[in-house]
C-alpha cells in the first residue's frame, strides 16, 4: 500500500472526548456555552466545567480552543481539590497541540494527565492519556514505546466500565501493528475493537475498525474484503460528517483499484479524496492526494498533469512542515526593523509639530468649554422635564420584567444589574409538540393558526402556573417548561408529570368540542437531570436552560406518540411510586444509542 496514515492517530486519539464530552457536537450548544462564557458570571466548578466543554466544542479555531484549555489548567491549579479538572485541562491541551502538529508540548501534557490520573485513580483519564502518548510515539516511528503504552492503556481500561475508550486503545494498537507490517496481529486488534464498538452502538468507532481492516486486507491481496470493509466505513463516516478518515480511505480505495489494474477508477477515488481535503482544509490529505494523482497520471503517460499535482504535493507538504511559521517569524523581524526606523523619523518631525499642536489645543479647549457650559444648562432642563416620565416608565419596566423573567431572577437583575448563571443538580423538563402542525399550517389562514396556538398556550400557562413550574419558551408549536427552578425543590418530577397529564387531558377534551379554533393531537416528553440556567441576550432578555437533560427531554417528546406522555428512565425512577407507567423497552435515539422509555398510564 502506498497510502500511509500516521496523522490518522490524531483523529483516533480524539475519540475519548467525543464520547465523554458530547458524543456529537452541536453548534447551538457551542454558541450557548460561548454566550455564558462571555457573560463571565460563573465561578468555581461551574466555570471549570464550562471551560472543559468549550475546549472540546471549539473545533474551528484551535488557538481559541487552546486558550480555553490553558485557562482551565490555570484555574484548576488555583483551587483546592481540583485535580480532576487539572487532568481534564492537560488532556484537552494535549489533543489540541497534537491536532496542530505540536508533538512535544502535546506529549508533555499527556504525561502530566497520566501522572495526575494515576495518583487520583481517574482510570478512564489515565487510560486515555496512555493512548495519546502511544499515538505520538507511533507518529514518530518509535514502535517499541508505542506498543508499551498501548498495552498499558488496554490493561488500565479493562479495569473500568468505559468500553468505548478501551476499544479506542485496542484500535490504535492495531493501527500501530499495521504500520509496522504485523498484519495478522493488526487484524486481531481491529476485529476486537470493532466488536466492542458495535456492541456499544458507537458506529463511528466501528467505521474506523472496518476501514483499517480494509487496508490490511488490501495489503494481503484480499481485494474483495478490502473494498467491502472500506466502502462500509466510508458510508458510516459520511453520515457522521467525519471527513478526515474518509479522505484517507478514498486513497486506499484508489490503491485497491490500482492493484486491480483499473487506473480510471483509481483516479476517480484519488480525485474525490483531493476534493474532500480541499473542501475541509485538510492539508496533509491534500499533499497525499496530490502525490497519488501525480503517480497515477505518470502511470497513464500524462506527464503534464503528473507534474502539476506533484508541485501541489510539494507545496502542501512544505506547509505542513511549518514553512509558514518560519516566514511569519521573518516578517515579524522585518516589521520590527521598519518600526524602529519610523520612530527615528517621527522624532525628527515631532519638534516641528509641537508648537502648532499647542495653539490648536488651546483654541479647541476654549471651544469645548463653551459647549460644555451650554450642554450642562440644557441637560439640567432636560432632567427636570424627564424625571416624571422616568418614574412612570420605571413602574412599567418592573412589571414587564416580572412578566419576562422568574421573580427571583428579575429581582437579582434589578439589584445587581446582571444575573449569575446557576447549576441545578436536578430539574424536570417538559416538551410538547402538536401532531401534523406543519401540514395544518399550510392549509389554514395565518390568523386562525395564531389564534389557535395562543388559545392552547394560554391554557398550558395556566396549568404550569398551577403546579409551580417555570415556562421557559415556545418555539413554533413546541412548548417547553421545567420544574425545580429557579428555586430548587424535591417534588419537581411529580409536579411536572401531573401538569403533563392535565395538559394531555385538556388537549384530548378539546378534540371533542366544536369551536372556532383548530384542534390538534399532542405528544409530550419528560426528562429529569442537571441543567445550567441563566439569562441570554442584553437587549431582549430570555431566561433559558442548557444541558444534556434538555436534549434528552426533546428526544423523549419526538419519540412519544399522539396523546401519550413519554418518560425517561430518570423521571420514571422519581415518580414510579406515585404513578402507573408502562415500560416501552429500550428505543434507539439518534446520536444517543438505546434509551429506556415509559408511557404514563
Amino acid at each position: 500500500m502506498l497510502c500511509k496514515i500516521k496523522a490518522y492517530y490524531l483523529l483516533i486519539g480524539f475519540i475519548y472526548f467525543i464520547v465523554h464530552s458530547a458524543k456529537a457536537q452541536d453548534t447551538r450548544v457551542a454558541d450557548s456555552l460561548f454566550n455564558i462564557y462571555s457573560a463571565d458570571t460563573l465561578q468555581g466548578d461551574a466555570k471549570l466545567e464550562l471551560l472543559k466543554n468549550l475546549s472540546f466544542n471549539e473545533v474551528e479555531d484551535y488557538n481559541l480552543a487552546l486558550k480555553y484549555a490553558d485557562e482551565l489548567i490555570n484555574l484548576a491549579k488555583q483551587g483546592d481539590n481540583m485535580t480532576y479538572y487539572l487532568a481534564q485541562g492537560y488532556i484537552r491541551k494535549g489533543n489540541i497541540e497534537k491536532l496542530m502538529g505540536n508533538l512535544e508540548p502535546a506529549l508533555d501534557a499527556f504525561i502530566k494527565t497520566a501522572e495526575i490520573s494515576k495518583e487520583k485513580n481517574f482510570v478512564s483519564l489515565e487510560g486515555s492519556a496512555y493512548i495519546n502518548i502511544a499515538d505520538i510515539y507511533s507518529i514518530t516511528d518509535n514502535h517499541k514505546n508505542a506498543m508499551l503504552y498501548y498495552q498499558n492503556a488496554i490493561a488500565t481500561l479493562r479495569k473500568s466500565n468505559d468500553t468505548i475508550v478501551l476499544a479506542s486503545a485496542i484500535l490504535n494498537a492495531g493501527e500501530a501493528y499495521r504500520t509496522n507490517n504485523s498484519y495478522d496481529s493488526a487484524l486481531v486488534y481491529f476485529k476486537e475493537s470493532g466488536a466492542i464498538f458495535e456492541k456499544a452502538h458507537y458506529l463511528i468507532g466501528k467505521a474506523y475498525s472496518l476501514g483499517n481492516m480494509g487496508m490490511v486486507y488490501a495489503v494481503q491481496g484480499q481485494i474483495g474484503l478490502a473494498e467491502k470493509n472500506i466502502d462500509e466505513a466510508i458510508q458510516i463516516l459520511i453520515e457522521y460528517g467525519d471527513y478526515y478518515p474518509i479522505s484517507v480511505y478514498l486513497l486506499s480505495m484508489a490503491d485497491i483499484y490500482l492493484e486491480k489494474g483499473d487506473q480510471t477508477t483509481a483516479l476517480n477515488y484519488a480525485k474525490r479524496s483531493l476534493d474532500l481535503a480541499k473542501q475541509y482544509g485538510l492539508k496533509e490529505q491534500m499533499s497525499d492526494a496530490n502525490l497519488k494523482l501525480s503517480d497515477l497520471y505518470q502511470l497513464m503517460g500524462l506527464t503534464t498533469e503528473s507534474l502539476i499535482h506533484y508541485k501541489d504535493h510539494i507545496a502542501y507538504r512544505d506547509s505542513i512542515n511549518n514553512i509558514q511559521i518560519v516566514q511569519s517569524i521573518a516578517d515579524m523581524r522585518t516589521d520590527y526593523e521598519v518600526s524602529q526606523k519610523q520612530v527615528e523619523v517621527d522624532l525628527l518631525n515631532q519638534q516641528k509639530k509641537t508648537q502648532k499642536i499647542i495653539i490648536i489645543s488651546s483654541i479647541t479647549a476654549m471651544f469645548l468649554f463653551s459647549i460644555m457650559v451650554i450642554g450642562l444648562y440644557r441637560r439640567n432642563k432636560f432632567i427636570q422635564k424627564t424625571k416624571r416620565i422616568i418614574e412612570e416608565e420605571k413602574n412599567r419596566s418592573e412589571s414587564l420584567l416580572l412578566n419576562i423573567l422568574p421573580e427571583e431572577t428579575a429581582f437579582e437583575l434589578k439589584d445587581k444589574g446582571k444575573v449569575q448563571a446557576k447549576k441545578f443538580d436536578s430539574v424536570t423538563v417538559l416538551f410538547t409538540d402538536f401532531k401534523d402542525f406543519t401540514i395544518s399550517a399550510e392549509q389554514v389562514a395565518p390568523e386562525l393558526l395564531v389564534d389557535s396556538i395562543d388559545y392552547y398556550f394560554k391554557a398550558f400557562d395556566a396549568i404550569t402556573t398551577k403546579y409551580g413550574l417555570e415556562k421557559i419558551k415556545t418555539i413554533g408549536d413546541a412548548y417547553m417548561c421545567a420544574g425545580g427552578l429557579p428555586i430548587a425543590s424535591t417534588d419537581h418530577a411529580k409536579q411536572v408529570v401531573m401538569a403533563a397529564n392535565e395538559i394531555a387531558e385538556f388537549v384530548k377534551k378539546e378534540l371533542q368540542v366544536r369551536s372556532n379554533h383548530m384542534h390538534f393531537e399532542i405528544r409530550i416528553g419528560v426528562n429529569t437531570g442537571p441543567v445550567v440556567a441563566g439569562i441570554v441576550g442584553d437587549k431582549k432578555w430570555q431566561y433559558d436552560i442548557w444541558g444534556d437533560t434538555v436534549n434528552i427531554a426533546s428526544r423523549m417528546e419526538s419519540n412519544s406518540e399522539p396523546g401519550k406522555i413519554n418518560l425517561s428512565e430518570t423521571t420514571y425512577q422519581d415518580i414510579k411510586e406515585d404513578f402507573s407507567c408502562e415500560y416501552r423497552g429500550e428505543i434507539e435515539v439518534k446520536n444517543r444509542g438505546l434509551l429506556k422509555m415509559y408511557f404514563l398510564s
